[in-house]
């Protein structure tokens, strides 16, 4: 394992110098889901949730956090985003899983950096606006499994989680 990048050799955190680095196409894409009744996740297919459409709404919150993370993570860099992209699957309850919304943020760039603070941050303030429009009918909704899917584009390479 690589040591961390964020602090300097007298241990003192810092914003890493990216001045060096070359610009490439850089993807970062996160997944998790918030778990709920079924008939909250009825309320949310159907479109008749009291606030109103959840996942559009839930889409757009995710899309401004995305542009929004280094307002939020300290040591982040603000970044010229060139694409985010929020994709929800219903998931009715099965033998082994609770009724759920899947969520899936892609964010895109080209830059000396990389995005997946991006998507990851676009992905749970996508999760947290489905229970907040929710909260009101179903307050045990639960977030759960959000990690890095996949990173791309940088001299790291690319990442791709274990299925």
């Amino acid at each position: 394992m690589s040591e961390l990048t964020h602090f300097d050799a007298q241990g003192q955190a810092h914003m890493v110098d990216v001045a060096a680095k070359a610009a490439t196409h850089r993807i970062g894409m996160a997944g998790g889901r918030i778990e709920m009744q079924p008939a909250t996740l009825a309320l949310i297919a159907a479109g008749n949730a009291k606030k109103g459409d959840v996942l559009g709404i839930a889409r757009v919150a995710g899309i401004m956090a995305a542009k929004k993370t280094s307002e939020l993570i300290p040591l982040c860099h603000p970044l010229a985003i060139t694409r985010v992209a929020i994709e929800f699957e219903v998931q009715p309850a099965t033998a082994t899983r609770a009724s759920s919304v899947y969520c899936t943020a892609t964010v895109e760039t080209v830059g000396p950096t990389g995005v997946e603070m991006e998507a990851l941050t676009a992905l749970q303030v996508a999760l947290l606006t489905i229970y907040d429009m929710c909260k009101a009918v179903d307050r045990g909704m639960t977030l759960t499994d959000c990690h890095l899917l996949e990173k791309h584009g940088g001299k790291s390479g690319s990442f791709v989680a274990a299925a």
